[in-house]
Formats: structure tokens, sequence, C-alpha cells
């Protein structure tokens, strides 16, 4: 490690091969807290460049512990963290959407590190169960059309950075690192990034890949969209710029899509969506993002994939799957 900080801090760039056994070498413990915290904090000071970004995603697919859903076509839809907007949990509750308009979700997450409530945490609150016990989450895809991939248990190569990560408390590349490295491989994913020039790297990453993508970002800082603003998006064939008349809804104010200070709050807000009782700014921006995971599967418009999203939360099949979910994890010893 003494010569990656070294070569590091003469502003000097790690090629692909080197970051890769950088992150492998972390997952083995080969380095000492300091020397891990020293490494990530010179990337909160400098941009990633793409091979360095690269090397990191390759070294954690390497070492993850792979679950295999090849046998559906399915969506993970998930979001970078670290745009410190602190909205309620938004590409969770479009998951769910997403599921209960007939299209299976491994939606992968964790708990919140620079956000108050992570994914993991509200599913946790909701009294869903982690596993990595591949049937019990095929079965979840199967009968709920949904599965939770909690990132802990299927990265072990992050334990040894998770505790300094929280330490921190800020946005470290493991933000950026995570919406890539979802342990089931999906076939699509629906990818939001807090900046334009990590949209751009991702786009550059996903070309080279056979996964089905679009990558967005809403111009005024969310990675996710927001109606607040215009949103960049990127996919395999096109890139373009969506506004909420798109989706036939209005402009919002960031006040209506603001979160919970508390797990508890977040957890609140979530049940009260799910279940039909949003306020119609909730219901417009979770179906906004739903519409993206949609059109990203069956090639529709986005205005068809609100129109689609938006009877699966009132006509609360969404909630159908979190019920179903609920259910399965009672079950799960």
């Amino acid at each position: 490690m003494k010569n990656i900080l070294n070569k590091l801090t003469n502003h000097e760039v790690l090629t692909k091969d080197e970051a890769k056994n950088v992150l492998i070498n972390i997952s083995n413990g080969d380095y000492n807290p300091s020397q891990i915290s020293a490494f990530l904090t010179i990337f909160m000071m400098r941009s990633i460049n793409i091979e360095e970004l690269a090397g990191f995603r390759e070294a954690l697919l390497d070492l993850c512990i792979r679950v295999d859903l090849s046998a559906y076509n399915t969506i993970d839809l998930v979001g970078t963290g670290g745009d410190g907007k602190d909205t309620f949990n938004i590409s969770t509750l479009a998951s769910f959407v997403t599921a209960g308009a007939g299209i299976k979700v491994a939606k992968h997450g964790n708990y919140g590190v620079s956000s108050i409530s992570g994914s993991s945490n509200v599913m946790e609150k909701m009294g869903i169960k982690f596993s990595n016990d591949p049937d019990y989450i095929e079965k979840c895809i199967d009968k709920a059309g949904i599965a939770i991939l909690h990132a802990p248990l299927f990265h072990p190569a992050m334990k040894n950075v998770g505790s300094i990560r929280k330490e921190l408390a800020v946005k470290t590349f493991f933000n950026m690192l995570g919406p890539m490295v979802n342990p089931s491989f999906p076939k699509n994913q629906l990818l939001g990034v807090f900046n334009l020039e990590l949209a751009r790297m991702y786009a550059y990453l996903y070309q080279n890949t056979d996964v089905n993508f679009t990558i967005l970002h809403s111009l005024d800082g969310y990675d996710e969209v927001s109606l607040t603003g215009p949103t960049k998006i990127i996919t395999n064939t096109m890139e373009g710029m969506l506004n909420p008349s798109d989706f036939g809804v209005r402009l919002l104010a960031q006040s209506e899509i603001h979160g919970g200070n508390s797990i508890e709050e977040s957890a609140e807000i979530f049940a009260s969506i799910i279940s039909g009782k949003g306020t119609e700014a909730q219901n417009n921006v979770v179906c906004a993002n739903a519409a993206l995971a949609i059109a990203t599967v069956t090639k529709c418009t986005p205005l068809d994939g609100f129109g689609l999203a938006k009877e699966s939360l009132l006509s609360r099949n969404a909630h159908k799957a979190l019920k179903k979910l609920q259910e399965l994890s009672k079950l799960k010893n």
C-alpha cells in the first residue's frame, strides 16, 4: 500500500490492474484501517479515472458471491447516493412499482452511509429479511417479482471498509461502485448517478458489456429522476433530456420530495406511499423512475411507462409485491 499511496499523492493514476489488485488486497485484510482510510480519502480529493473505476469494479465482481437469476429478465433500479439531497427512498419504492407492473426486479442495496436512510435500512424496518441463499432469492423473484440483494452479504470484500466508510460518513468511490456490482448480473439496469462526469464514465464502461442500460442524472444534482428539472439520460442507443412534461406531470419543488430525518420517518414515508397514501408529488416522482425502468425493459415510451407505473401503484400491485416479500421473509429461517 505504501507504494500505491506514494503514487497517488504524487498525482499519478493507477492502472486498471493496480486498482483491481488494491481492492483484492483490501478484501484479503492485507492493509490496516489507517491505510484504507488514506486510500479512500485521496479519491475524495480528486476525480477517479475510467481505468481505476474499471479495475475496482472488476475486483468486486470477481470477488462477489454470485446468484444466478439468468432464467429471469431482471432489472436493478439503483442510485449511487452521495447527492446530498436527502430524498425519501425513491428508487426502492420505484423498484416495487416496477415489480407490480410485472417486471422482475433484482434490487441491490445497502445501509445508508452518506444518507440518513439507505435502501437496506428501510427494507429492514419493513420486515424484509436479507439472505444470500439462492433458493430464497429465486423464490422472492418468482413469487413477489422482486428480490432484495443486501450488498454486504454478497460482497465479502466490503467488510474491511464498511466501518471505515461509516466513520467517514461521506461519499467515497464505493458509492460509484455500488450500482455496478449487482451479484445477480441483471440483464437490465437503471442507474442513477450524482454528476454528469460519472454518467459519462458509466456509459463508457457499460457500452463494453451486454447489459441493457439507462443511466440518468437530474441536472440539479439528483441521482434519480427528481421532476425538479431536466434529467439527462444515456442508453445503449441514445442520449437525451427528459422533462417532467415527458411524463405528463408538472415541475416539482425540491421540498416536495424531501425524505425523513430518521430511518423511522423514512420507513413511515415509504409505507404511506406504497399503500396509496402518498402526495401527488411523491407518487409522480416514484412513478417517473419506475417508468424509466419499465421503458428500459419493454422499450415503451417514458409516458407509456409512467401510465403502467401509476396503475401498479394505485391498483396496489406494488403493495402486493411488498406484502408477498414480507410473507416470504417471515417463512425464512
